[in-house]
């Protein structure tokens, strides 16, 4: 599907990984959450009804039980089926499409879009993206003294406020937390962007917004 003119490739910019030497920052709050400084991230950031909350809860409760068994550091085969378990399982409901889905309105959609575009290269660099009828997939690197944590609320807290008012709805639109993973490799890199291009695909719809 062709792209809006004001859309263009950044997919170059997002070039320094994870650095297991250098100084990491982490919480966890439902999610456990890693920062480093300049590193790349890929983030999913979804509608607050996009996942049944009795659903939801037992996933929580699931991955406890699996975190309590399994203790840092993982090995790879570890890390793989953590990721298959829980992760990628959350994906998979997200595309579903549980909820009301305010994001397959193109409107809706836009909004989002241009919040996520419009300070790419000056407080961050935006690479591959998609804005899904219940979620949003990107990857970006943060630009110092910017932060990870700092521009996901910037684009949430904007899109929210527009969006809300658009359909004449109130409270809260997105889900307070985000998932975010920190990007090891070039090879990840890539995996990651071959997911954003395959999402809608894989759940057999098309979007107005999406990286190319």
């Amino acid at each position: 599907m062709p792209l809006p003119k004001n859309v263009r490739n950044t997919q170059d910019a997002c070039t320094t990984f994870f650095d297991p030497n250098a100084p990491i920052q982490s919480s966890e709050r439902t999610l456990p959450h890693w920062y480093q400084a300049g590193a790349a991230y890929f983030t999913t950031f979804r509608l607050a009804d996009s996942i049944p909350q009795a659903k939801l809860n037992k996933w929580l409760e699931e991955r406890t039980v699996w975190k309590n068994a399994h203790t840092e550091p993982l090995t790879d085969e570890k890390r793989s089926e953590y990721e298959e378990r829980f992760p990628a399982r959350l994906q998979k409901w997200l595309d579903a499409g549980s909820g009301a889905c305010v994001l397959k309105e193109q409107n809706c959609s836009k909004i989002i879009a241009d919040a996520m575009r419009f300070f790419d290269g000056q407080r961050y660099h935006l690479d591959a993206w998609v804005v899904m009828p219940n979620h949003v997939h990107a990857i970006f690197q943060a630009i110092p003294p910017h932060t990870p944590k700092g521009i996901l609320h910037s684009w949430k807290s904007y899109s929210a406020n527009q969006i809300n008012k658009r359909i004449g709805r109130s409270g809260p639109l997105w889900q307070k937390e985000s998932y975010d993973h920190i990007i090891r490799s070039p090879a990840q890199l890539n995996h990651y962007r071959q997911y954003i291009t395959d999402n809608p695909m894989k759940a057999g719809i098309k979007v107005p917004h999406i990286s190319k």
